[in-house]
């Protein structure tokens, strides 16, 4: 599974995965140990386009603005 995630703070994070034979973005917040950790996924997408809509709508994020995580 491949992730991305944002190069300001990583908060934001976009994983790949392989769902019944098609590749589904799934956009994740992820919150520090201090507010108690864990996740909120705050939708899926079915292709590019799709991701950077979603993107716009819910974060002030870009496509630009993501990077491979380690």
């Amino acid at each position: 599974m491949r992730e991305f995630v944002c190069g300001c703070c990583g908060r934001w994070r976009v994983s790949v995965e392989l769902i019944r034979g098609r590749y589904r973005y799934r956009l994740v917040r992820r919150y520090r140990p201090e507010f108690g950790g864990g996740n909120d996924v705050l939708g899926e997408a079915g292709s590019i386009p799709e991701l950077a809509d979603l993107l716009t709508r819910r974060t002030p994020l870009t496509l630009a603005d993501l990077r491979e995580a380690a």
